[in-house]
């Protein structure tokens, strides 16, 4: 049995807000400068390049790529050789989000009541946390800071068996043309699969926390992702919502066992900032 202070829980959360916020991953970086050389539209190559020279901005600077730092979502596989010393998981969690938006200077976006009150909360805190218990004495915590721009254009479809693959496809390439500008493409198109309503929105989120250019396991999804991505770059949304071949960076999909009478299927976006971090203690 391994033992961890939950302070160290505390202090990569926090680390790993901030940089989530300020640093693009460098697969994304690579990703949007791979296109600027392939976009074909003259205002979409000057969109990228603005997009890229803003990243660099904010690592040089060390300031968030973007004014709206969303809501912290925290992954976290606990091995199961692991015992949490020193008070609760999910407080010190929060106190991870709560210091790292504090002291990195990041909007705090939480509110508290989401109808009446919709009071800010002054850290952003709650986190929306996900567990895994997984082999092993290790633990792996991959943060995903998600604003709303993009999280506004998420959809979900209960799809009927019969619609099949061509009911998957057909309604990813909707929610893509139906989101437009507003989740600031080129996105990360997040598809989850099966299980049921629930299940297959947190698949889509889930698919989002895998590092740009990471494909599924799967053979079969994983040609679906490089199929689904050529489909969404010809929908002519590109960068910014103003045309052109470079409405998305990656297509990644997540799926789920699901009832013989269903099809769920999900779709959530992320920003072309793309943010992440991750760390594993």
């Amino acid at each position: 049995m391994r033992e961890i202070d939950v302070k160290q829980v505390t202090d990569a959360v926090a680390k790993c807000c901030v940089d989530s916020c300020y640093y693009l991953p460098d697969g994304v970086l690579t990703r949007l400068e791979q296109a600027v050389d392939k976009e074909e539209s003259p205002l979409g190559r000057q969109v990228l390049d603005t997009i890229i020279e803003n990243a660099k901005l904010a690592t040089a600077k060390s300031v968030p790529l973007c004014q709206d730092t969303g809501l912290t979502v925290v992954y976290i596989d606990i091995g199961q050789d692991v015992h949490f010393t020193g008070g609760d998981l999910w407080d010190a969690i929060n106190r991870g989000v709560a210091r790292g938006y504090t002291e990195g200077y990041l909007r705090k976006s939480a509110v508290d009541d989401p109808i009446f009150v919709r009071k800010n909360t002054q850290d952003n805190t709650p986190a929306i946390i996900h567990c895994r218990i997984v082999p092993g004495s290790q633990v792996h915590l991959v943060v995903l800071p998600k604003g709303c721009g993009s999280e506004n254009m998420s959809q979900l479809r209960m799809l009927k068996p019969a619609d099949g693959l061509d009911g998957v496809i057909q309604f990813v390439l909707e929610a893509v043309r139906t989101a437009g500008p507003n989740p600031c493409p080129p996105v990360t198109v997040g598809v989850g699969v099966g299980g049921n309503a629930e299940q297959a929105a947190e698949l889509a989120k889930y698919a989002l926390a895998r590092k740009i250019g990471e494909h599924n396991a799967n053979p079969q999804y994983a040609e679906l992702e490089d199929k689904l991505l050529a489909l969404v770059n010809q929908t002519g949304v590109g960068p910014a919502g103003l045309g052109g071949t470079t409405t998305a960076l990656a297509v990644n999909i997540e799926y789920a066992p699901t009832h013989i009478g269903g099809l769920p299927c999900a779709v959530i976006f992320n920003c072309h900032a793309a943010r992440r971090a991750e760390a594993t203690l």
